[in-house]
């Protein structure tokens, strides 16, 4: 069962903990890092009883280390989320960093009309390490999270990613290194806010909510989704096998540069039929910076008639969990699912 636990009499920041390195240790036996419980963070981190800040903590009591991240678990955070909304003023979320991308992107979409800040956070290094980067990590995100407008809103009402200094919109954030402290960037939108002595928040980047309406969690969703990356000398004969799975819902296809792909006619004529047999095709760059435009050049022109979606600039993890949530909250009604595909529903793209 879980642990709900207070650090502080009453509890503004709800920070969720759900395994990842900041809360590792070493086995002693492996040399290799493995997951311990909050009670080995909290004692690493004396600090947190500073804070103004009033901090109550949900701990998974099984910490998952990030690579064996599950849409069960996406489903279970936003449930926790949405049963704790009333009580916070933000939510602060431990991940391991992996898979972080992915999990920031899918709250995106499961909590529509979030009016609250959901910060991700982690680090590199284990919190007990000496020159570890989590404790800063940690107490700038819990900042982050209770921070408010002077008219009571918050400063940066969604789901976010902070690391090394940088407040990052979720669901346009690409883990960039596995080694730096610098691991992650979100390349094709600015920063919302940099942090050193002070924060500077850049406001008019961040999402502005509708107040008026309430937070409506969604739950569903649906993992036949499958991420293909073109390359020189795709065969296809395999190419056609993977889009002929009959449990297929979604694919993301990273394509070359601004969305071109090889001018193969069975290429085409898959990607039609799979298109025509329901199955939506987002098209996305292999680049970290930059849009997909299918009008371009004539090996993007060409995706068009296939029923092709561009992905515009959208990360690999948006349009994989974008694809998840739409194909889980609208079945087989693919005419939504692919309107809904080229409109920026979160702030994942810009057209």
């Amino acid at each position: 069962m879980d642990n709900l636990q207070t650090i502080n009499t009453t509890g503004r920041v709800l920070l969720i903990y759900t395994g990842g390195t900041i809360g590792m240790g070493i086995n002693r036996q492996t040399n290799a890092l493995e997951p311990l419980d909050f009670n080995h963070l909290v004692s690493n981190l004396p600090e947190m009883k500073y804070l103004s800040t009033n901090v109550d903590v949900y701990q998974f009591e099984n910490p998952i280390d990030s690579s064996d991240m599950a849409p069960e678990v996406w489903t279970r955070l936003a449930g926790i989320i949405a049963n704790s909304y009333q009580a916070y003023d933000g939510f602060v979320v431990l991940h391991g960093t992996d898979t972080m991308a992915y999990t920031a992107s899918a709250l995106s979409f499961m909590l529509e009309n979030l009016t609250k800040p959901v910060i991700l956070t982690g680090s590199q290094l284990p919190i007990g390490h000496l020159r570890t980067d989590a404790k800063e990590n940690l107490i700038s995100s819990i900042d982050l999270a209770s921070a408010k407008h002077e008219d009571g809103t918050p400063i940066v009402p969604e789901v976010c990613i902070y690391f090394n200094g940088r407040l990052l919109r979720g669901n346009r954030t690409t883990k960039q290194n596995a080694d730096g402290f610098n691991a992650f960037d979100s390349f094709n939108y600015p920063h919302l806010c940099e942090v050193g002595i002070r924060f500077q928040f850049s406001s008019h980047h961040i999402l502005k909510p509708d107040y008026t309406k309430p937070m409506v969690p969604h739950y569903d969703l649906n993992p036949n989704i499958m991420v293909l990356s073109l390359f020189p000398g795709i065969q296809a004969n395999i190419f056609e096998h993977a889009l002929d799975a009959p449990e297929l819902k979604g694919v993301v296809m990273r394509s070359f540069g601004s969305g071109n792909a090889p001018q193969q006619a069975w290429l085409i004529e898959t990607l039609k039929k799979a298109s025509q047999r329901g199955v939506s095709i987002v098209n996305i760059s292999q680049c970290v910076t930059g849009f997909v435009e299918m009008g371009r050049y004539d090996t993007g022109y060409q995706l068009k008639g296939t029923g092709v979606i561009s992905g515009q600039d959208c990360t690999v993890e948006a349009a994989v969990t974008k694809l998840m949530y739409l194909y889980g909250r609208y079945g087989d009604d693919t005419k939504t699912i692919r309107e809904l595909l080229s409109i920026p529903l979160a702030g994942e793209f810009q057209i």
